[in-house]
């Protein structure tokens, strides 16, 4: 279908679609008049993002779109409406009572119908890129609907505020259990820590273990010592067993030797003098011989008794080395004692540490939880409340009236189209070829009554001859 054959059909039928039109915006103006009016109130709230003051930590999740579509879930969340019901005390009214005798036979609850009554007219719409809640109430007056949304609202603040200290409550209890069995395990730890401190008669901090390390120290720098000077009197005692015992710095150095050697010197020289004089068989060569051989006989006796005093030195320096290694295998086993017992100690010292620890964290959690518990102030705010509105925001009159235009004409072209394919008529050029199945060859102006009465009465008959003939082509 072409736009002129369009339009032609519509010059053709304007009063069908002419009357349409009026009837549907005529009607719809009708139904808007008669309807109910009702009103519609706003109230919103806004949600701090500030730190806790308690916690001094921000909210999980605070500010994100998840948790602001939890808000408008917790908004409409039927705990919220029951609380309202219980706010306003309706489950007592009589009226409403009855009311909810005839819609529902008393069957059922009847806060939960005034609930799903109130959800119904309640919306929620959350600002975009801000932690504003908008709450709406619809109602027939004006002032029930300001006030059902400033419930809502309230009704919001406080079940926000039990979301908050109800699990702090729990979580007291909680904590407050478990700073119990903390202080036991505390005291448990205490008193095992003293009973073994006091049967092993010391304590974590004592210095008895610093002392016997000195000790240890001490002894073993000895047992060198004693160990360097038994190998200086062994090898001495070997030198005093050998043939160059006289050689020895202990012979040397003593002073009855050196006197008996002196002796022994001057009595060869006498001899030696008294040879020459006298001969060898004279008596005092023969007493000075004699004289000579007692000297060196207690030269050489002393002389043994120097050198067996190194070997004796040598005896007590191995008893003396041999006693010290006792002693420093004593004291590293006493030590290594003492260190066991320590590290024992020490364990059981963490242990209380420990438990100390998970104590004071307990009641610093407990601490938190016991003041959030008790907390009166939520991190929802209002925002406005809402007031009575003076104007109804249903039905809107303009508003319906323009839909109804719009509707309207969509409804009567459809209507005037129908009509049209149910009652086909010429009325173009263009219908005359897919209607008639003939060619068009010419188009002839439109005659009207001047031309028929005027010199122009030729054109009609000619128009007729050439109907006429234009029959026997469409026999061909």
């Amino acid at each position: 279908m072409s736009f002129g054959q369009f339009f032609s059909i519509l010059r053709a039928r304007w009063v069908a679609a002419l009357s349409i039109l009026l009837g549907i915006v005529i009607l719809t103006v009708l139904i808007s008049l008669v309807w109910p009016r009702k009103y519609t109130a706003y109230a919103s709230v806004v949600v701090d993002v500030k730190p806790d003051p308690v916690s001094a930590i921000m909210y999980a999740g605070l500010g994100g779109p998840s948790f602001m579509a939890t808000q408008v879930d917790v908004m409409q969340s039927d705990r919220v409406a029951l609380r309202v019901v219980r706010d306003l005390k309706l489950a007592d009214n009589p009226q409403v009572r009855q009311q909810w005798r005839d819609d529902t036979g008393g069957e059922g609850s009847i806060e939960l119908w005034l609930a799903d009554s109130f959800q119904r007219s309640m919306d929620v719409k959350p600002s975009k890129e801000s932690n504003v809640l908008t709450v709406s109430y619809k109602a027939p007056d004006p002032k029930f609907a300001a006030g059902l949304a400033n419930a809502f609202v309230q009704a919001y603040i406080e079940t926000t505020l039990e979301l908050r200290v109800d699990p702090a409550k729990q979580y007291t209890s909680f904590f407050d259990t478990r700073t119990k069995e903390a202080k036991d395990a505390l005291d448990r730890a205490q008193t095992k820590l003293s009973a073994y401190q006091k049967e092993k008669g010391i304590i974590a901090t004592d210095e008895r273990l610093d002392v016997e390390n000195a000790r240890l120290n001490d002894l073993s720098s000895q047992l060198v010592m004693v160990q360097s000077l038994a190998a200086d009197s062994e090898s001495r005692q070997a030198q005093a067993r050998g043939s160059s015992g006289a050689d020895m710095q202990e012979v040397l150095n003593n002073g009855v030797v050196g006197s008996l050697k002196a002796d022994l010197s001057r009595a060869q020289a006498n001899l030696e003098q008294l040879n020459a004089r006298y001969g060898a068989n004279h008596p005092q060569v023969i007493e000075a011989k004699a004289n000579i051989a007692e000297l060196r006989a207690r030269l050489d006796a002393e002389t043994r008794r120097v050198t067996g005093s190194v070997g004796l030195n040598n005896a007590v320096n191995r008893q003396r080395e041999s006693q010290i290694r006792n002693d420093l295998e004593a004291q590293r086993a006493k030590v290594l004692r003492m260190k066991a017992v320590r590290d024992e100690g020490l364990s059981l010292v963490h242990d209380v540490e420990a438990a100390q620890k998970n104590l004071e964290t307990i009641q610093a959690r407990l601490t938190q939880t016991s003041l959030e518990s008790q907390t009166t102030q939520s991190n929802v705010y209002v925002l406005t409340q809402a007031i009575a509105p003076n104007e109804p925001s249903s039905p809107k009159l303009v508003l319906n009236a323009l839909v109804a235009v719009f509707f309207g004409t969509m409804l009567a072209v459809g209507g005037v189209l129908l009509w049209e394919f149910l009652d086909r008529r010429l009325r173009a050029v263009d219908d005359v070829a897919p209607l008639l199945g003939l060619p068009v060859i010419g188009v002839l102006p439109k005659v009207n009554a001047r031309k028929l009465m005027g010199r122009n009465h030729p054109t009609l008959m000619q128009q007729r001859m050439v109907g006429r003939l234009s029959a026997p082509g469409k026999g061909a």
